[in-house]
């Protein structure tokens, strides 16, 4: 394991320890460590399983209803759905290039901010951002539903072309008992 790794071990008592501080540690200083970037690692202290995630989703949970809600229920009955889909895959990828999307945009706009009003930065921000949001809220919500409208497009672009290509593998293939519709009307004309 990288030195750099963070190691926290997980107890049957549901007591997370921290190796390098060799401390017990709560689920607010797991999300301390995620806030500060550290790079850690949550096993079972017994066997060795990777719950990193599993711990990550507690905090989640404790974020979603202790404050405002960052996921809306049909969102959330939304990601539900894909469990065992064929796109499954696809949405996880998708949801983590667009977070570090924003991310990525979010440092950037921090950055600026820095150079332009030094260390007033957070404030002005702060109050950039809800002049931005007041004004340009519905703005920003029409932006993202074409946003989601072009995605959901392109999904089912994409589901369509897998059809396509998977029909067009198959169709050569003679299987006894199956009459290809296709063959039947070129046959036909």
């Amino acid at each position: 394991m990288p030195e750099s790794l963070r190691l926290v071990k997980k107890y049957p008592n549901r007591r997370l320890y921290d190796t390098k501080t060799s401390a017990y540690i709560t689920l607010s200083d797991v999300k301390g460590l995620v806030l500060a970037l550290e790079n850690f690692k949550v096993v079972d202290a017994k066997s060795g399983e990777d719950l990193t995630r599993s711990i990550l989703l507690q905090i989640i949970i404790e974020e979603e209803t202790a404050g405002v809600p960052l996921f809306t229920t049909e969102l959330l009955s939304q990601m539900i759905r894909f469990y065992g889909h064929a796109m499954e895959g696809m949405l996880g990828k998708y949801l983590e290039t667009n977070i570090k999307s924003f991310t990525d945009f979010q440092k950037k706009l921090n950055e600026q901010s820095y150079s332009l009003y030094g260390e007033n930065s957070k404030q002005v921000q702060s109050d950039m951002w809800s002049q931005f949001m007041n004004f340009q809220g519905p703005a920003m919500q029409t932006m993202m539903s074409t946003y989601m409208d072009q995605s959901k497009k392109m999904v089912h672009k994409m589901q369509d072309q897998l059809k396509s290509q998977t029909l067009n593998i198959f169709s050569g293939i003679q299987t006894p008992g199956f009459v290809n519709n296709d063959v039947k009307k070129t046959n036909n004309k």
